[in-house]
């Protein structure tokens, strides 16, 4: 999952990272592991992010800057960084891992692919973010809703607390255009296995020739209407109860925001503690 963050001009750190593992899912699609060189893991809440960065390619404009930072003194690199949720749980101190989708027309991804295991790289040692479970009572339902690679949070947050009772039931629905992009899907079902609490409902909206998919189709607002839902759940949608989080495609929120709303969740209280639905945008 990608948060927006503007191109580094003046970034001074070398890069401190390295690229310990990657697993490519699709030719646009991996999980990656990044171990900083100090061996020191930040400290984080699931749900949380952190910047990872490259040099800029040497084009005429960079060159030039490069020759100016020199002759200014300045050591470091110029870095194009983008902010991604970790998928990791706090637990795992020797990575964190991120669940990246290339995109072609990107200052980063077409970059980062490109990087080998055992590659450098910059990552920042600070993570941010309020997107966490810090406000949701552990008597909570959580609903978590994700599109693409807005699961990334969300693995963090069922890694870290599976068979914990932070929650009554967690609902996990994720939405892909074809099933070979359900990220984490056979560990998510082990998760269903283990830990009654857990439901796993992942969608698709298209279908390829050959893919056997035989679940739920459509977008995430498919499993939203009162009477599917209860029916998959086992549950209503009850704001008094539950906490929705939504993370991916704006307008997925935007839509999904639109439909619960009027449902009785809400994002605009006074305090943390009363809000019950929570979104991360990643562009």
């Amino acid at each position: 999952m990608i948060h927006p963050m503007p191109d580094d001009a003046t970034n001074q750190a070398a890069m401190n990272a390295t690229l310990i593992d990657r697993q490519d899912l699709t030719d646009t699609l991996a999980i990656v592991r990044i171990a900083p060189d100090s061996g020191v893991i930040p400290s984080f809440e699931p749900g949380q992010f952190v910047s990872i960065g490259l040099p800029r390619g040497e084009d005429d404009a960079s060159v030039v800057a490069s020759v100016m930072r020199r002759r200014a003194g300045s050591a470091g690199p110029r870095l194009v960084r983008r902010a991604y949720s970790i998928a990791s749980a706090p637990q795992t101190r020797d990575h964190l891992e991120f669940l990246l989708v290339r995109v072609d027309d990107g200052k980063l991804t077409p970059r980062f692919f490109d990087v080998p295991v055992g590659g450098k790289l910059f990552m920042d040692e600070t993570a941010k973010g309020d997107f966490t479970l810090a406000h949701v009572p552990h008597a909570a339902d959580l609903v978590l809703i994700a599109t693409g690679t807005g699961l990334a949070p969300f693995m963090s947050m069922i890694r870290a607390y599976r068979s914990t009772n932070r929650w009554r039931k967690l609902i996990l629905i994720h939405g892909v255009r074809f099933a070979e992009d359900l990220a984490y899907r056979a560990e998510l079902q082990q998760a269903t296995l283990h830990d009654a609490s857990i439901r796993y409902l992942p969608l698709c909206s298209r279908r390829k020739d050959g893919d056997n998919w035989t679940g739920q189709c459509g977008r995430v607002q498919t499993v939203l209407s009162p009477e599917v839902y209860q029916s998959l759940t086992g549950d209503p949608l009850d704001p008094k109860h539950a906490h929705v989080f939504l993370c991916g495609n704006p307008a997925m929120i935007q839509d999904v925001s639109a439909l619960l709303q009027p449902r009785g969740f809400t994002r605009d209280t006074d305090t943390q503690e009363q809000r019950n639905l929570h979104y991360e945008r990643y562009w």
